[in-house]
């Protein structure tokens, strides 16, 4: 009866401690995967900045040359152009901040065990001949299978290919794929890609 009771509670203890380490698990990857979408909205935020940067950096040159250009109606003093490029220079100073959180939170996700590469690169195969990793989501002839990689968004996976000369969007890859969970993505899954005609 002692021997038992003894292997009851070894079985239990075993449970016990499972379902702790499964939990803590669970936050960890819910911890990484809002740090993810923090980051992207970062990286999002930096180039909307780039872009204001480089309209700025237009204005200043189309400026400039009216000023070289003989007087007849001179809208831009020099003025204007000293206060263009205090504005371009608290943009780059903004820019410069963003590019150090990044860079921070990124740090912090290493420490946390979860180094994230923010330039997923896809791996991109054609279509397998069965149905049975996922659910017949429309046309699979024209697209790719994507395994999810460690820290992969659905935002990061489109930008990627986007940047291979994919044009597909984060809206196209979910509705190509019904009933995936964006923030419950794991290592290895795969998901479809559909490559727009």
């Amino acid at each position: 009866m002692k021997k038992i009771s003894f292997w009851l509670f070894i079985f239990a203890f075993a449970a016990f401690t499972s379902g702790i380490a499964r939990g803590q698990d669970s936050a960890t990857q819910q911890q990484i995967d809002q740090i993810n979408g923090r980051i992207q909205d970062l990286i999002d935020a930096q180039a909307a900045q780039g872009k204001k940067l480089a309209d700025l950096e237009k204005s200043i040159g189309d400026l400039g040359d009216k000023l070289n250009q003989p007087v007849i109606n001179n809208s831009a003093s020099s003025d204007d152009l000293k206060k263009l490029a205090e504005q371009v220079k608290d943009l780059a100073k903004k820019q410069q901040d963003d590019n150090d959180l990044v860079l921070k939170e990124f740090e912090k996700l290493a420490k946390a065990g979860g180094a994230v590469s923010h330039k997923p690169q896809p791996a991109v195969a054609p279509a397998p001949t069965d149905n049975s990793t996922t659910a017949n989501a429309g046309d699979r002839q024209n697209g790719f299978w994507q395994p999810v990689g460690s820290g992969d968004t659905i935002s990061a996976i489109a930008k990627a290919y986007q940047d291979k000369g994919i044009k597909v969007t984060k809206e196209q890859i979910l509705a190509a794929n019904p009933g995936l969970n964006p923030g419950k993505l794991k290592v290895g899954q795969k998901i479809w890609i559909p490559k727009p005609q």
